[in-house]
């Protein structure tokens, strides 16, 4: 016990009165200052410090006998080895895509151990690595003491069973980790539910168990399956398990379906406010939360770690010409963005089809950004192709410039044309790109000249918040204003306009 908890009741009450008397004024500089002035944690920061109050501890698993294949893949990562198939692009294009599934498994909190990579033209159909390395990764697994082996691609149900009778340790693909990552850092009800359904529709044709389990059947007469007690519809455990999780899923759909509406709502309100809304979309850890935090001095969740924001989150700014625009932050996207996912999160990606503007933002340091560009690109069209819209102009950011060189630019400047560089961290660029998101919002304006009546301030109020302001003229009856305001709102301001 340390000396601090020892004290009893009794040395308690000796202790003088605190008197906020006896204290001298407190500095700016003084340390006591620091202690008594700390400010409250801002939503993202208290969030990052939810995340960080439990860790897994590597070790401690327990593997059950009878399972169903749901709650077998619901256990918790712990050492893993990885593996992946290369089958084209250049090695260190592989080397990367091996790096990003290690980021993977660390962010759903697995130690890696080590990383094997194999050269073929395709992943082989019986194991996805051949029957051969199968043993050698079986050598692997005993050398390292590894309990999970994740392959960097969807392993199909039959390579998943196979696979881990010749490794013996539990398998799982870069399908089933992005899942498991999504159901860590799903906060809100509707990215519970999104990531729910999706994890069904990516077990339902995997659901499987071990020995005789699954195989059991109740129904029949009485002397043919124990009688009494056991009589029912004569379905088998595996098939009541697949039963269940259909129905679940069907409530879930309807359940997304009750959000969808509601998010429809606070969507078409905004869109009456005539605000322009947009929408920051890009690959994952590319530092989106980071720059709509730079750029709205909001407090979004900023943490080094893939997906990190799955619920969308909307924050208001004002650009240097007094107008007011909406940032939406998006989930990210990755390579091989499981089908599952892009479904569930159907009405989430939404927000980039509504948007006036999408800041595409391109993480600078990473080494192949054309591979993220053209993997978010893909989502972001299919999307907008089922939603039968036309797709919002594009701004392509590229973001962590300073953790890049001037060569590196130079070589990303020749890449991407046209493209902002900025750093969120840092600040640099954020001016620029304020003026560029100025002039791209500015394109569907319309300028007009309008009379506005000394008793209709909302008038000039709107104008101020919504458009710009080119001239003014008072006259005896109210005040003339020649204006740059969004199409929609030219409309509602018809009657006022002078010709």
């Amino acid at each position: 016990m340390t000396e601090s908890s020892s004290h009893t009741s009794a040395d308690l009450t000796d202790e003088p009165d605190f008197d906020p008397d006896d204290f001298g004024p407190v500095t700016a500089g003084s340390g006591t200052a620091s202690a008594f002035r700390m400010a409250p944690p801002t939503t993202g920061e208290q969030l990052l410090s939810d995340r960080a109050s439990l860790q897994r501890v590597a070790g401690l698993s327990t593997e059950l006998e009878d399972v169903t294949e749901v709650e077998y893949r619901q256990l918790r990562l712990e050492r893993v080895v990885l593996v992946g198939v290369w089958t084209e692009g250049t090695v260190a294009q592989a080397k990367a895509s091996m790096v990003e599934l290690a980021a993977l498994a660390e962010t759903a909190g697995s130690q890696v151990l080590d990383g094997l990579i194999q050269r073929r033209s395709t992943p082989d159909a019986a194991t996805y690595i051949g029957s051969g390395k199968a043993d050698e990764l079986r050598e692997v697994v005993l050398t390292t003491g590894a309990d999970t082996v994740i392959c960097d691609g969807e392993l199909t149900p039959a390579q998943l069973t196979a696979l881990e009778k010749v490794v013996k340790v539990k398998v799982i693909d870069r399908t089933a980790l992005i899942l498991d990552i999504f159901a860590q850092h799903a906060t809100s009800r509707e990215g519970k539910a999104q990531v729910s359904l999706a994890q069904m529709e990516y077990m339902l044709p995997r659901l499987r168990g071990w020995g005789e389990s699954m195989s059991r059947q109740a129904g029949g007469r009485a002397g043919s399956n124990g009688g009494v007690g056991l009589r029912g519809p004569g379905e088998t455990k595996i098939e009541t398990d697949r039963r269940r999780i259909r129905e679940r899923m069907a409530k879930l759909r309807r359940e997304i379906r009750e959000m969808k509406t509601a998010r429809t709502t606070k969507r078409a309100a905004r869109q009456r406010s005539s605000i322009p809304k947009i929408t920051v979309a890009g690959y994952t850890n590319a530092g989106k939360s980071s720059l709509v935090n730079a750029m709205t001095g909001s407090g979004v969740l900023v943490q080094d770690a893939l997906f990190a924001t799955l619920d969308p989150t909307t924050r208001r700014a004002t650009l240097t010409d007094g107008r007011q625009v909406v940032f939406t932050d998006t989930v990210g996207f990755v390579r091989h963005l499981p089908t599952q996912l892009v479904e569930a999160f159907r009405s989430t990606l939404e927000e980039v089809v509504d948007a006036d503007l999408l800041l595409h933002v391109v993480d600078g340091s990473d080494p192949f950004p054309l591979e993220q560009i053209s993997a978010v690109r893909r989502v972001i069209n299919e999307v907008v192709a089922d939603e039968g819209s036309a797709a919002p102009p594009e701004l392509l950011v590229v973001n962590k410039i300073d953790a890049i060189d001037e060569t590196r630019r130079t070589e990303l400047r020749g890449m991407l044309g046209g493209a902002m560089f900025v750093s969120a961290q840092t600040g640099e660029g954020l001016p620029e790109l304020f003026d560029r998101i100025r002039t791209e919002i500015a394109r569907g304006d319309v300028e007009v000249t309008i009379a506005v009546p000394f008793s209709r301030g909302d008038v000039v109020s709107r104008i101020h918040r919504d458009g710009e302001v080119l001239s003014t003229d008072h006259d005896a009856q109210g005040t003339v204003m020649r204006v740059r305001v969004p199409a929609s709102m030219a409309g509602e301001l018809a009657e006022l306009r002078v010709s």
